[in-house]
């Protein structure tokens, strides 16, 4: 067990950092609706997301709450029988009944400490950086008792707002800004720490801590050398469609299992995801190619090796990544054309996506063909193409098919289309 006067000691120190901590841009989070609620907020997301610094967030809206970070050298030997040493702490410095609990996933049996707070009466706020370590546990023991916030790098709409650009103004200066931040947020993406000192090099640290700590450490994975072939050959070729199979051959793998295995891991720790096609059998959907989408494209850009300016590619990730943000449920389509994106809701495909740089008469009818014969086959009269700056529209006998630039789509200003 840690010594109560160096967990005292710990605790002190954090909390005068905590609350020394710059809140920075404010989130795209429902405040009110996670602060009156009783139940627990879990906010999951890679490394350097901003999860800290949302809890901070949530922390100037209070007036008393107690603090413990995990990524913390002095708390690698934390156990779950030093839980009650910490309340002693807690309770010792001043009265609260709001806990945060920041980067919690190493904790073994954490969840039955914050459970136990639970029945107690707190709110309590927990962060960490693995989706499924905190997902079992939470379903396990915390059923139907938290609400779960996904953070991503910040949206173009955060991006304009650090950059202090209203974009709901209309003017021409604005739109120009709009449009030249647009054009800097598809290639350097929305990690808050690249954002604030423009250093590629804030990114690539973050990947390699990514692959290392909490893949190859965490998961002791003996093959470290293929496992990073297969992140930067995923990273390399991200929107594209790969199976199991071909990777297993392509990259000299012993099984096809630790293929799956490892990219598993890797969207555990949200540095990557994959997208399935959208088939009636669920036994379909498993077995046919995924698409492999990134987290950022800055990271994307900064660490795999591209061929070419690759915007198309970027662009697709960028609606890819919105629609994740949007909490929308997607797939892909491909029957005789393809569409990049379909979205479900209840049970029911709703609408339709195209992600492309350029329309143009090489690709203007494939991407089209593409949206009629889905609109035919889920019985839709509506789609979206969505480009880097052409907009306008086409009809196809009643079906109608909106072009919008990628920017407006973001800012959510043309007709709330998803």
């Amino acid at each position: 067990m840690i010594n109560i006067n160096q967990l005292e000691n710990v605790v002190a120190d954090q909390l005068e950092v905590f609350k020394r901590k710059e809140t920075g841009v404010l989130r795209e989070i429902d405040f009110t609706k996670h602060l009156k609620t009783r139940q627990i907020t879990v906010i999951s997301g890679i490394r350097r997301s901003g999860k800290s610094t949302l809890l901070a967030q949530f922390a100037k809206k209070l007036k008393d709450f107690y603090y413990i970070g995990f990524d913390d050298e002095r708390l690698i030997n934390f156990k779950i029988e030093d839980f009650n040493n910490l309340m002693l702490v807690f309770r010792k410095m001043y009265k609260a009944k709001t806990i945060f609990i920041d980067e919690v996933q190493d904790i073994n049996k954490w969840e039955l400490f914050v459970r136990r707070l639970y029945e107690e009466s707190y709110k309590i706020f927990v962060t960490g950086s693995n989706a499924k370590l905190l997902s079992s546990e939470l379903a396990t023991r915390l059923t139907g008792r938290y609400f779960k916030i996904e953070l991503y790098p910040f949206s173009f709409r955060e991006f304009l707002r650090f950059k202090k650009i209203n974009y709901h103004a209309k003017d021409t200066e604005t739109k120009s800004l709009i449009l030249k931040n647009f054009d800097l947020y598809l290639k350097e993406g929305g990690f808050p720490e690249l954002v604030k000192y423009q250093d590629n090099e804030f990114v690539k640290r973050i990947y390699e801590d990514v692959i290392y700590k909490d893949l190859l450490v965490r998961f002791k994975i003996k093959e470290e050398k293929n496992f990073k072939q297969l992140a930067n050959y995923l990273f390399t070729n991200f929107t594209q469609k790969i199976s199991y199979h071909s990777l297993k051959h392509t990259l000299g793998f012993k099984s096809i299992t630790s293929v799956k295995n490892y990219i598993e891991f890797m969207q555990e720790s949200y540095l990557l995801f994959e997208l399935f096609k959208y088939d009636y059998s669920l036994k379909k959907q498993y077995v046919s190619d995924k698409k492999v989408y990134v987290i950022d494209n800055g990271m994307r850009n900064v660490t795999a090796f591209s061929f070419s300016e690759d915007t198309g590619k970027m662009l697709e990730n960028l609606v890819f990544l919105e629609l994740k943000r949007r909490e929308k449920e997607i797939y892909y389509y491909k029957n005789k054309k393809e569409v990049d994106f379909i979205i479900k809701e209840k049970n029911k495909i709703i609408y339709l996506i195209q992600a492309t740089d350029f329309l143009d008469k090489k690709n203007e009818q494939r991407e089209i063909e593409g949206l009629n014969e889905a609109m035919k086959e889920f019985k839709l009269k509506n789609s979206l193409i969505i480009t880097k700056n052409q907009e306008g529209e086409k009809r196809i006998k009643s079906k109608v098919i909106e072009i919008i630039p990628a920017w407006k789509w973001l800012l959510g200003d043309e007709k709330n289309l998803i």
